[in-house]
């Protein structure tokens, strides 16, 4: 570093010399890292990259000013955001070349794709690559932020409370869940930044092409998000405008945006090259930052020859760590099969379940139990969705008094943003919070399976075993009372072609809670799929869905199925596969087979009692999967797969598959709907055939 005895000032512009200096020289990294990477292409892009040139000053401005305390979303094209908060050329490079020792993924994802949880830097939860998705999970770290102050349960920091810094790229302002976060942001005011690149170009669309205004103008229709629009290739103008933002933030502690203007001088990404359809490429090389702050920098009575040993020092140490990086391990293949999953301390039933001297309560009461010991236990805990809050407590009652026993700050309404509600659990468990959040209807999840699949079930493969994302996610599912097609919808085979996240599916209120109880203290995201038709046990021949609540400490592992019905391997028999509604059915049905149906409920749809199936099949040789989703290409077909693999030998029929229609949706007329719906009738005539087979 050259002595800055010459210079005349402190500071340049208000920014401490010192600083400026520091962001030259890491913008002299970022430039040498972009150089070697498109020296090297023929290597450097087998795996895909971008990189920040033209962003590097506003980039800067923001990782040289973020604390430990911080959270960040950073954005593949962000690797001078990276830098300055700490992170090196060698360390972004094993992840360039999906190495054994990436920081971020150990290999699994792409170049800056940061994940980062140490001490003494900001910590940075996994995101997707998928643009304006990381929207959510930030605001959702903002509000986990939010609640561990409001409750007291927030770390004292001398030097500042923490914020969360979210930096997309212009395009992405426009995808709809964007607008979900901004609306929470400002509805709920968190202490949060949105850092907005606009480089004008979206791959290879231009602004015009496809946005109606920037992200200035479309934030002014947020009432609280206020704005700071910027040339971003102005590092003095950028670190004052951050500067003042910050600390803004983190003592008024409500949302801001700024957007910064800056040129796109490298390629979209190492698969899509500048040169194949940009004209622009001479006028966007005059907005270039680095002979701006160059320039800066020798006004400011720094030597030329100083200035060009900074250059020359940091593109020795970029191809020191280029080769070092080149030479670094690969992953072994096994490596591929550790984090799909986080361990659970949860692995045998425990507790009371029939505690005697109490009445049956119906399932859905059990689950109101459930939560509201858990929330008496862990102050961390807070439950929030669609209507769940004081006035109504959910559509079907099953939140009700928990507003008013714990407060409208732990139990709330969302509004309808069915994405934000599931994506906003990846931030609140980063903040070390547990949701626990609700979807009305199954056939409402539908906008937040983009968050579900993307974001909360790859954090903790994807971050290498860093970001389990622990929530609860509560679906009420299944056809009831004429629901109609958006109301009654089964969405099991879809969930459980989801890998990373656990579901459960029980169907008494015993089950219910204890698997609550296992669902809350999982670290891994869990789905409770709990069928609406059950809550109250009104149909006909549903009453044993009603138990003895089980006692505070009733807890069920997942993964271990219930034996509902026993029977002695004695002439022919068979055993009914099945869960939730199909309980039921399947009971009402083998009571004209008396002795000769054994059932088995599966309680949770992942993990399964593989044990436990594969041994009754084998028992009785003869095997019935009873579902209410429609049959074709659905997870009851899987299990019969896997039956007819695994027990072929023992089989003395075709193991058969019983569900509803196979029909786009469930109607509203009650005839209609009877005739589309699994049933005990249609079980029943499945057992006949399968006996005589």
């Amino acid at each position: 570093m050259p002595s800055t005895a010459t210079v005349k000032e402190e500071s340049i512009g208000s920014v401490p010399v010192h600083v400026v200096l520091k962001a030259f020289e890491l913008m002299c990294t970022a430039r040498a890292m972009t150089e070697i990477y498109e020296k090297n292409a023929a290597f450097t892009s087998k795996y895909v990259h971008a990189t920040s040139r033209g962003h590097e000053a506003i980039q800067l401005a923001l990782g040289l000013q973020l604390k430990p305390q911080d959270f960040l979303s950073a954005y593949y094209r962000d690797d001078s955001i990276l830098l300055g908060i700490g992170i090196t050329p060698y360390e972004l490079m094993l992840q360039l070349m999906a190495k054994a020792d990436d920081p971020f993924s150990g290999g699994r994802t792409y170049y800056s794709h940061p994940s980062l949880n140490r001490d003494n830097m900001p910590k940075i939860p996994h995101q997707s690559s998928a643009t304006g998705m990381q929207a959510i999970p930030s605001t959702g770290v903002a509000m986990g932020i939010q609640y561990l102050e409001k409750r007291g349960l927030a770390k004292e920091h001398a030097d500042g409370k923490p914020i969360m810094v979210c930096s997309m790229g212009d395009g992405s302002v426009t995808e709809g869940e964007v607008a979900e976060a901004f609306q929470m942001a400002v509805l709920k005011k968190l202490p949060i930044l949105y850092l907005i690149q606009d480089n004008e170009w979206d791959i290879s669309a231009t602004a015009k092409e496809t946005r109606a205004m920037d992200a200035v103008e479309y934030a002014r229709g947020f009432k609280g998000l206020e704005t700071r629009s910027i040339d971003g290739t102005d590092f003095m103008r950028s670190y004052q405008t951050i500067h003042e933002v910050i600390n803004i933030i983190r003592t008024e502690r409500r949302p801001f945006l700024v957007h910064a203007r800056v040129p796109l001088l490298n390629h979209h990404t190492s698969g899509v090259r500048k040169e194949w359809y940009r004209a622009d490429l001479e006028e966007a090389a005059k907005r270039d930052p680095f002979p701006r702050i160059k320039t800066q920098l020798t006004i400011a009575g720094f030597k030329a020859d100083k200035l060009k040993e900074i250059e020359d020092k940091a593109a020795l140490a970029v191809q020191a760590d280029y080769d070092k990086a080149v030479k670094a391990a690969d992953p072994k293949p096994e490596d591929a099969f550790k984090y799909d999953y986080a361990p659970t301390t949860v692995t045998e039933e425990k507790g009371e379940r029939e505690p005697k001297g109490k009445d049956k309560t119906v399932m859905v009461d059990c689950a109101l139990f459930a939560i509201q010991e858990l929330m008496q236990k862990h102050p961390e805990c807070l439950f929030y969705g669609q209507d769940v809050g004081g006035r109504l407590g959910g559509v079907f009652r099953e939140a009700a008094t928990l507003a008013q026993k714990f407060g409208d700050d732990r139990v709330f309404n969302t509004p309808i943003q069915e994405a934000f509600i599931i994506g906003s659990t990846v931030g609140m468990s980063a903040t070390g919070c547990k949701p626990i959040v609700e979807i009305q209807f199954a056939d409402y999840i539908w906008p937040g399976l983009n968050q579900l699949f993307t974001e909360v079930s790859r954090s903790y493969y994807l971050s290498n075993g860093k970001w389990p994302v622990g929530c609860v996610i509560r679906v009420p599912i299944g056809a009831y009372g004429s629901g109609g097609p958006y109301h009654s919808s089964s969405v099991e085979s879809v969930l459980t072609n989801i890998r990373g996240i656990k579901i459960a599916y029980p169907s008494t209120g015993a089950d219910l809670k204890g698997l609550l109880k296992a669902a809350y203290y999982d670290p891994n995201p869990v789905v409770m799929l709990e069928h609406k038709g059950l809550y109250w046990s009104k149909i006909k021949d549903t009453e044993e869905a009603k138990t003895v609540e089980p006692d505070a400490d009733y807890i069920i592992p997942f993964g271990k199925g219930r034996m509902v019905q026993e029977v002695e391997a004695k002439g022919k028999t068979l055993t009914i596969i099945t869960y939730g509604m199909g309980v039921y059915w399947a009971k009402n049905a083998s009571k004209k087979f008396p002795g000769q149906v054994e059932i088995i409920d599966l309680r949770t749809l992942n993990p399964l009692d593989e044990e436990m199936i594969y041994a009754s099949v084998k028992k009785h040789n003869r095997c019935i999967v009873v579902t209410e989703e429609p049959v074709n290409n659905t997870f009851a077909q899987s299990i019969a797969a896997r039956i007819q693999q695994i027990c072929f030998e023992h089989l003395d029929a075709p193991v058969t598959v019983v569900g509803s229609e196979n029909l786009p949706a469930v109607p509203l007329n009650s005839i209609l709907e009877q005739a589309m719906l699994n049933n005990a009738e249609k079980v029943a005539a499945a057992m006949e055939r399968v006996l005589n087979y």
